[in-house]
Protein backbone atom coordinates (compact mmCIF):
# COMPACT_ATOMS: atom_id res chain seq x y z
CA UNK A 1 0.00 0.00 0.00
CA UNK A 2 0.99 3.42 -1.32
CA UNK A 3 1.95 6.28 1.59
CA UNK A 4 -0.31 9.04 1.97
CA UNK A 5 2.06 11.38 0.15
CA UNK A 6 3.25 8.76 -2.91
CA UNK A 7 -0.38 9.87 -4.69
CA UNK A 8 0.01 6.63 -6.00
CA UNK A 9 -2.18 3.37 -6.12
CA UNK A 10 -0.95 -0.34 -7.03
CA UNK A 11 -3.44 -1.93 -8.86
CA UNK A 12 -3.61 -5.47 -11.07
CA UNK A 13 -4.08 -5.43 -15.15
CA UNK A 14 -3.91 -8.38 -17.10
CA UNK A 15 -1.00 -8.07 -20.09
CA UNK A 16 -0.73 -10.21 -23.66
CA UNK A 17 1.95 -12.48 -22.31
CA UNK A 18 3.84 -12.06 -25.20
CA UNK A 19 4.10 -8.44 -24.65
CA UNK A 20 5.32 -9.08 -21.28
CA UNK A 21 7.52 -11.18 -22.00
CA UNK A 22 9.29 -8.98 -24.22
CA UNK A 23 8.76 -6.03 -22.28
CA UNK A 24 10.69 -7.84 -19.46
CA UNK A 25 13.11 -9.39 -21.90
CA UNK A 26 14.21 -5.65 -22.98
CA UNK A 27 14.40 -4.49 -19.19
CA UNK A 28 11.61 -1.97 -19.31
CA UNK A 29 9.48 -0.71 -16.53
CA UNK A 30 6.13 -2.19 -16.82
CA UNK A 31 4.54 0.16 -14.50
CA UNK A 32 5.85 3.31 -16.06
CA UNK A 33 4.97 2.01 -19.56
CA UNK A 34 1.59 1.21 -18.58
CA UNK A 35 1.46 4.29 -16.98
CA UNK A 36 2.60 6.59 -19.92
CA UNK A 37 0.17 4.51 -22.18
CA UNK A 38 -2.33 5.46 -19.84
CA UNK A 39 -1.33 9.42 -19.95
CA UNK A 40 -1.45 9.25 -23.76
CA UNK A 41 -5.18 7.47 -23.81
CA UNK A 42 -6.26 9.82 -21.29
CA UNK A 43 -4.94 13.04 -23.45
CA UNK A 44 -6.36 11.51 -26.40
CA UNK A 45 -9.91 10.88 -24.84
CA UNK A 46 -10.14 14.38 -23.07
CA UNK A 47 -9.06 15.98 -26.58
CA UNK A 48 -11.87 14.06 -28.41
CA UNK A 49 -14.20 15.31 -25.67
CA UNK A 50 -13.61 18.70 -25.91
CA UNK A 51 -13.80 18.97 -29.27
CA UNK A 52 -17.39 16.90 -28.87
CA UNK A 53 -18.11 19.34 -26.88
CA UNK A 54 -16.95 22.73 -28.77
CA UNK A 55 -17.84 21.49 -32.17
CA UNK A 56 -20.92 24.21 -32.71
CA UNK A 57 -18.52 26.90 -31.27
CA UNK A 58 -15.54 25.59 -33.39
CA UNK A 59 -18.02 25.28 -36.48
CA UNK A 60 -19.62 28.47 -36.11
CA UNK A 61 -16.36 30.28 -35.90
CA UNK A 62 -15.12 28.64 -39.24
CA UNK A 63 -17.91 29.75 -40.61
CA UNK A 64 -17.52 33.33 -39.23
CA UNK A 65 -14.04 33.39 -40.85
CA UNK A 66 -14.93 32.28 -44.37
CA UNK A 67 -17.43 34.81 -44.51
CA UNK A 68 -15.82 37.82 -42.90
CA UNK A 69 -11.75 36.87 -42.81
CA UNK A 70 -9.82 36.78 -39.54
CA UNK A 71 -9.65 39.68 -37.37
CA UNK A 72 -7.30 41.90 -37.78
CA UNK A 73 -5.60 40.35 -40.74
CA UNK A 74 -4.79 43.40 -41.88
CA UNK A 75 -1.97 43.69 -39.27
CA UNK A 76 -0.70 39.77 -40.34
CA UNK A 77 3.46 39.92 -41.18
CA UNK A 78 3.23 36.98 -42.91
Amino acid sequence: MPTPSSGRRATNITLPTHLLTEARTLGLNISQACEQGLVIALTARRREEWLARNADAIQSWKEHVETNGLPLAEYRAF
